[in-house]
């Protein structure tokens, strides 16, 4: 997934971290990996989005192949995978919590958890330590 440099639009980073993440559902997938700990694909595909089978599929492939999550057999069931953000995914806790600190802002109808949003807003570099400490970083 990582683009090449003749298929990057500028040499902006903001440029070049929507090639990554810009698209509908990548980050809605982050966020279930890394924020809500989901790990198989049908725990993703559960998700309130209703993304399409194909999609996720397709999203997950592009996010291993760009580092930002593993694939590894699950050792409960060999045919289903298990999937886990890596330290690159990681580093997007930040964005991700500003996020969704800004979307509950602008949609009160947000369905954050309240005592959850409470805890962004108070202590959010607390937060993301928790967060990645949770996956071993």
């Amino acid at each position: 997934m990582k683009p090449s440099p003749a298929a990057r639009r500028s040499d902006c980073p903001i440029a070049y971290a929507l090639d990554f993440v810009g698209d509908k559902w990548t980050l809605v997938v982050l966020r279930d990996l890394i924020m809500l700990r989901k790990r198989r694909f049908q725990e993703l595909q559960e998700g309130n989005e209703g993304i399409a089978s194909n999609i996720l599929a397709s999203r997950l492939k592009r996010l291993v192949a760009a580092g930002m999550i593993t694939r590894n057999r699950d050792p409960e069931q060999a045919r289903r995978a298990i999937y886990t953000p890596t330290a690159k995914a990681l580093d997007l806790l930040p964005v991700l919590v500003e996020l969704v600190r800004w979307g509950t802002k602008h949609y009160p109808r947000s369905a954050v958890p309240p005592r959850l949003l409470r805890r962004m807003n108070e202590d959010r570099e607390g937060f993301i330590a928790e967060l990645r400490a949770a996956h071993g970083l």
